[in-house]
């Protein structure tokens, strides 16, 4: 492996890792206006968001440790757009239900 490719993994990692995080933070915001509102249908939202943001820390860890191996593959092309349907279902749903 090439000091590129670690720090092409690294950078990939830590931009996932960003994302994930922020999405915990919007699933923070999301329980929060649930809670104000009494609960209800406006934790469905909150819990989309929580499934999302563990999501998108296991496909960055994947990913990240793909991108490490000696002789990484390409990417697979179903694990971003399962990110992708996932940040937009439960953006849906915010929608939806508040």
């Amino acid at each position: 492996m090439t000091s590129a490719g670690g720090a092409q993994a690294e950078r990939t990692g830590l931009a996932w890792r960003r994302t994930a995080l922020a999405s915990a933070a919007c699933t923070v915001l999301l329980l929060h206006s649930a809670a104000q509102r009494h609960w209800g249908g406006t934790v469905i939202p909150a819990l989309l968001a929580a499934a999302t943001s563990a999501l998108l820390a296991a496909i960055g860890m994947r990913r990240e440790r793909a991108l490490r191996a000696a002789e990484p593959g390409p990417p697979s092309p179903v694990l971003p757009a399962l990110a992708s349907l996932a940040v937009t279902v439960t953006a849906a749903s915010v929608v939806v239900f508040h």
